[in-house]
C-alpha cells in the first residue's frame, strides 16, 4: 500500500510517524523534518517506533519502502510507503516555496554576506588567494551536479564576480548524464529559485555505465568529468570547478592510508592529462561540510545527493560495502576528535609537512625514489 503526500497532509499530525530507511550519508544531504532516520531492518525492535500510528516507510524515491511496508503490514504494524519517496516530498517542499513566492535568491545571498561570512566566504576567498585558483582572464566552468556543495559554490562565485576585483568569468554547467524527470526538475527548480544561469547539456552517461559489474560509480565519474572538460573547452573555457570540501579532502587523506597503502591528498588545482590548457579548481577547498549543511538548513534549501536514476536498485551505490569505508572513515575523524579536537587540522596538514628525509620511498612524476639512492652518500 502505498501513500501520497497530498493524502498525507490531509492526516492527523499526530497519527503517523515517518520512517526514513536511507541511509545517514543521504539523510545529511536532506531529510523530511522529524522524520526518524533507522535501518529497514532495525524497525521491529526499535523502541523509537510508535506502535499505536501508522508508519510511513520514505526511500529515496518509493521502491524500496513498497516492499519494507509489505512485510511490516505482515508482522501486524499499520505500514504504507511514501510514494515516491524523498524525492516527492522534496518536489512538494519546493512547490509550496513557489507558492509563498519566497524570495529564496535574495535570503541566500544575504546569508553569504552576513551570517556565513566568516565561515564559508572567508574561507571560500581564502582558498583561492591561496592556492592562486583564478587569476585575471580566467574563463572558468562552474560545475554544478545538483546537490548542496556545486550549488553554494555557483553562488559564491556570483558573490566574488561582484566583487569584481580583477576580470574573470564564469559559466555554469549541469550534465544531465541520464537523470529521470524528478531529479531533473529538483535541479533546475534551484538554479531557477537560486538565480544560477545553468547551462544544461546531455549525455548517456547512466545507460553506458549501466551494466558495468566492477566499479561503475568510478567509471561514471571519469566519464562525467571527462565530458565536463570537454563541453566546457568547446565554450572557451579553462577551468573547471568542482564541489569538493574541507571534508572531502580530509577523509581522503585516510582513506588513501588505511586502504591504498599511500599517502596523497585531494590537491586544491591539478592540469588536465587529457585536455591541453585545462585545470581543475576545488574552490571549496577550506570549507567545512556542517557549515555547508547549516547554510542550507538555516535557508530552508533542499537538494538531492544522489542524482543517478538506479540509486534505489543501484548495486554498488548502496551496497554496505562500497557505502560503508567513507562512512566508517566519518566516524573514525568524529571519534579521534573527541580525544583530539585538533586531528582534522593534522590530517589536512600532514599532506603540507612531508619531510622526504623520513620516508622510505616516494614516487615524482611516476618515477619511484628510495632512501638507499643517496644512503651511502650522506
Amino acid at each position: 500500500m502505498q501513500i501520497s503526500i497530498e493524502e498525507i497532509k490531509k492526516l492527523e499530525k499526530d497519527s503517523y510517524q515517518i520512517i526514513d530507511i536511507r541511509s545517514e550519508d543521504e539523510v545529511s544531504h536532506g531529510a523530511i523534518p522529524g522524520a526518524l532516520n533507522i535501518a529497514a531492518e532495525e524497525i521491529e525492535k526499535s523502541v523509537d517506533i510508535s506502535t499505536d500510528k501508522k508508519l510511513v516507510i520514505c526511500c529515496s524515491r518509493g521502491k524500496k519502502s513498497v516492499d519494507i511496508a509489505e512485510y511490516l503490514c505482515e508482522k501486524g504494524f499499520d505500514a504504507v510507503s511514501l510514494k515516491g519517496g524523498y524525492v516527492s516530498w522534496l518536489l512538494d517542499a519546493m512547490k509550496e516555496d513557489e507558492e509563498n513566492e519566497r524570495d529564496i535568491k535574495a535570503d541566500v545571498e544575504q546569508s553569504l554576506r552576513k551570517k556565513f561570512k566568516k565561515p564559508i566566504w572567508r574561507k571560500f576567498t581564502k582558498a583561492i588567494n591561496t592556492y592562486e585558483l583564478v587569476k585575471p582572464g580566467d574563463k572558468i566552468a562552474v560545475c554544478i551536479s545538483g546537490g548542496k556543495d556545486s550549488m553554494l559554490m555557483a553562488k559564491l562565485f556570483q558573490e566574488l564576480k561582484h566583487h569584481n576585483k580583477f576580470d574573470f568569468e564564469v559559466k555554469f554547467l549541469v550534465m544531465d548524464p541520464g537523470y529521470n524527470e524528478a531529479n531533473r526538475h529538483v535541479i533546475e527548480e534551484n538554479c531557477k529559485n537560486l538565480g544560477i544561469p545553468a547551462t544544461i547539456f546531455e549525455s548517456d552517461i547512466f545507460d553506458a555505465v549501466y551494466e558495468i559489474e566492477k566499479s561503475p560509480c568510478y567509471l561514471c565519474a571519469r566519464m562525467r568529468r571527462g565530458h565536463l572538460y570537454s563541453f566546457a573547452k568547446e565554450l572557451g573555457c579553462n577551468k573547471i570547478a568542482l564541489g569538493h570540501h574541507y571534508d572531502d579532502v580530509i577523509e581522503t587523506i585516510l582513506m588513501g592510508m588505511l586502504y591504498g597503502a599511500q599517502v596523497q591528498t585531494m590537491m586544491p588545482k591539478l592540469h588536465s592529462t587529457n585536455f591541453e590548457g585545462m585545470e581543475l579548481i576545488r574552490p571549496l577547498y577550506l570549507v567545512r561540510e556542517d557549515d555547508i549543511k547549516a547554510w542550507r538548513d538555516y535557508n530552508g534549501l533542499h537538494f538531492i545527493q544522489c542524482a543517478c536514476k538506479f540509486t534505489d536498485t543501484c548495486t554498488t551505490c548502496n551496497n554496505e560495502e562500497n557505502r560503508s569505508k567513507r562512512v566508517e572513515i566519518k566516524n573514525l575523524i568524529a571519534d579521534l576528535k573527541k580525544v583530539n579536537p585538533f586531528v582534522e587540522a593534522n590530517i589536512f596538514k600532514s599532506v603540507e609537512n612531508v619531510n622526504l628525509s623520513t620516508v622510505v620511498a616516494y614516487k615524482k612524476d611516476g618515477i619511484k625514489h628510495s632512501f638507499l639512492d643517496d644512503y651511502d652518500n650522506r
